[in-house]
């Protein structure tokens, strides 16, 4: 059987990528496609040998580091990918890999992480972080209908949908009038365990985007008086630096054995945005750390309210204080051993012998 598979960008290195490297090493022999291929940030994980990427190539490479400006040309791109001969094509999207245009007699199996976002539900709070000229923001807004027109027509190509977490299941069904089986991401548990002593901090380990509302966490932290460790970087680093109070850390990037650390050390995890699904929650629990979070998204459906952490409903610095004022109160009933048991029910192990079953299925459908 002649397999491809196909994911949106390989430009870094985060949860979407480490579907796509269990896939690739499943199907050693089949190339990857993708829009845009960063050599020196994936090459490592997915040699060049392998990839194909789109004519976005050809782009001056100011134009590729800013995918943004390439959004028009996109659906275009990710159409000219010819797949005749193969079997079996696999698509891993967030954006627009779902759109490839595979012959009859080709499967198409996509695994989708979410919907694009700001093309659906996301549009009116990505524009206001923007904080485009009004001119601009009529453009971007017409380019976004466009875009989602494409999406909403595209949703229909993939024989079948496989959904990251009940939540995106959701939004496949609202957005693509689809229907999917939810199959959750693998996260590397066996990378952490549960450590006896704690430290007294809170921790987040997050890129800083305005997306991931780390702000609402500084300003809760900042009023408790209460130490919380940030680990991550980007663009809203600067602000988050300029309103922490003495008892918040903005560490910036850390090696995978110091987040290890900060993880197996920290009193609990701090999570105050909604995801499709949160990785590092669950790499939080294998720690064997309560997670203290927003109820909203997937970590609705790996975090056991009492359990293994405490939610807060509202997304505010009152909500969050709230929680935190809970998790004081039932902190010595958490046990660490069943909060690391809950973490393994999402394990790389498990995913691929789930992902292997539903290919099987699939094929012989």
């Amino acid at each position: 059987m002649k397999v491809a598979i196909v994911h949106d960008f390989l430009f870094k290195m985060g949860g979407a990528e480490r579907v796509v490297k269990e896939l690739a090493d499943m199907y050693p022999k089949a190339p990857i496609y993708t829009l845009i291929y960063d050599e020196k940030k994936c090459g490592d994980v997915f040699p060049k040998e392998r990839v194909i990427s789109s004519p976005l190539k050809h782009y001056p490479q100011f134009l590729r580091k800013r995918p943004q400006y390439l959004l028009s040309k996109m659906p275009e791109a990710i159409e000219s990918f010819d797949f005749s001969g193969f079997d079996l094509v696999i698509s891993s999207s967030g954006a627009f890999s779902h759109g490839i245009i595979t012959p009859p007699g080709t499967k198409h199996l996509c695994y989708c992480h979410s919907p694009m976002r700001y093309a659906w539900d996301y549009t009116h709070e990505y524009l206001e972080e923007k904080k485009f000229p009004f001119w601009k923001e009529l453009i971007i807004r017409q380019l976004i209908h466009k875009v989602r027109q494409w999406d909403r027509a595209a949703a229909d190509r993939p024989d079948k949908y496989l959904a990251n977490s009940k939540h995106v299941a959701q939004r496949i069904k609202k957005y693509y009038q689809q229907e999917s089986t939810v199959l959750y991401p693998p996260v590397d548990v066996e990378r952490f365990y549960p450590y006896e002593a704690s430290d007294d901090y809170f921790l987040i380990v997050s890129t800083i985007t305005p997306y991931k509302k780390i702000d609402l966490a500084v300003s809760a932290f900042n009023k408790m008086g209460k130490r919380l460790v940030i680990i991550g970087d980007g663009k809203h680093r600067k602000f988050l630096e300029s309103i922490a109070g003495p008892t918040i850390e903005v560490l910036g990037r850390k090696t995978d054995a110091e987040v290890k650390r900060y993880m197996q050390e920290c009193k609990a995890y701090i999570f105050p945005s909604e995801e499709d699904f949160g990785i590092t929650p669950v790499e939080a629990m294998a720690a064997g750390k309560p997670v203290i979070a927003y109820k909203k998204g997937g970590v609705t459906e790996t975090v056991i309210d009492g359990i293994t952490g405490v939610f807060f409903k509202e997304q505010s610095v009152r909500g969050l204080e709230s929680a935190v004022a809970q998790f004081y109160e039932i902190e010595s009933e958490f046990d660490a051993s069943i909060i690391r048991k809950r973490a393994e029910e999402f394990s790389r192990e498990k995913f691929l012998k789930d992902l292997k079953k539903e290919i099987d299925d699939f094929i012989a459908a």
